[in-house]
């Protein structure tokens, strides 16, 4: 087996399109999953049990159901119930959903661990229960899970080629579509390997950047 420069340089255009295409689905899958992490563990703290219960049953169903189980059933069921979505908007969703069902325990071990005086303080100053969420419990709790959250985002990368399956073109879908024009697959499937390491790792930096300033 021999090494072919020229069939890298081939395929930096399919690269750089599927490199777009998986920064899309990690951007906008994660400020799904957080923004919609915080609502369940929001909801799951209502004394309500007809709030409760359904949302700790999606939820859980979610969470130990296979991403790619729902990858399909979005993609391809909802079609046949007159719900159609692009395959780029259903994967987007799918997965944003998949990891708020983490990222919600995420909050909720961050909102448990804010001291009880905290609490007792905002009801001492007669604080309304919104202002106490929003100016002292959560930039707290957030501040707290900002690591874990961090290391969703790295699974989440990790998770974007099963949308190949319901046929979105990031990066490794991108490098088979080459390799079977080309009939090449060691230099893409390397190169996409290398870009993953690279994100994973640029990802890491900004996390630990991110973490140090939270804590100073």
């Amino acid at each position: 087996m021999t090494w072919d420069w020229g069939a890298v340089s081939d395929f930096m255009p399919y690269f750089w399109d599927g490199l777009w295409v998986t920064l899309q689905i990690l951007v906008f899958g994660s400020l799904i999953s957080f923004a919609l992490g915080l609502v369940w563990a929001l909801l799951m703290r209502t004394p309500t049990r007809w709030v409760t219960w359904p949302v700790g049953a999606v939820t859980e169903f979610v969470r130990n159901t296979p991403l790619l189980v729902q990858l399909f059933f979005l993609f391809y069921v909802l079609p046949e119930w007159g719900i159609t979505f692009s395959a780029m908007t259903t994967g987007v969703f799918a997965i944003g959903l998949h990891y708020s069902t983490y990222t919600m325990q995420v909050y909720r071990a961050g909102i448990e661990a804010v001291p009880v005086g905290q609490w007792e303080a905002a009801t001492a100053l007669n604080l309304p229960l919104r202002r106490t969420w929003t100016v002292v419990i959560l930039p707290q709790a957030v501040r707290r899970v900002v690591p874990a959250l961090g290391n969703y985002v790295i699974s989440m990368l990790k998770d974007t080629p099963l949308l190949m399956a319901i046929t979105v073109l990031e990066m490794l879908g991108q490098a088979r579509l080459f390799a079977q024009q080309n009939f090449q697959f060691t230099e893409p499937l390397t190169v996409i390997g290398v870009a993953f390491i690279v994100i994973s790792y640029l990802a890491s930096l900004a996390l630990r950047a991110l973490e140090r300033r939270l804590v100073h």
